[in-house]
């Protein structure tokens, strides 16, 4: 992923979480952004219930943090960045 195209992805996140909290995306802290394959299409958040395709997906995990609490964006193939209230581990972390 190119450095434009990884700004995007944290800054659609960032926002996101602003937009949701009420505060300034000044006030979101990015802890971690990385790139990892996802074990299938729910990008590491399934939802009970739900079926979904078993192929690995490249992606990344960002982590944000606004007042001591952590918050984890997850995205992969053409989905933007989104809250992941009860996130899986990626397959791998991609050099």
């Amino acid at each position: 992923m190119n450095q434009t195209a990884r700004g995007d992805v944290v800054a659609w996140a960032v926002a996101d979480l602003a937009d949701r909290l009420d505060v300034g995306p000044e006030q979101i802290e990015v802890l971690s952004v990385e790139e990892v394959t996802w074990r299938d299409r729910s990008l590491g958040c399934p939802r009970p219930g739900m079926m979904y395709v078993q192929v690995l997906t490249p992606g990344n995990r960002i982590v944000l943090e606004y007042g001591g609490r952590r918050y984890e964006y997850h995205s992969g193939g053409s989905r933007r960045p989104f809250l992941c209230k009860n996130p899986q581990p990626p397959l791998e972390n991609r050099p």
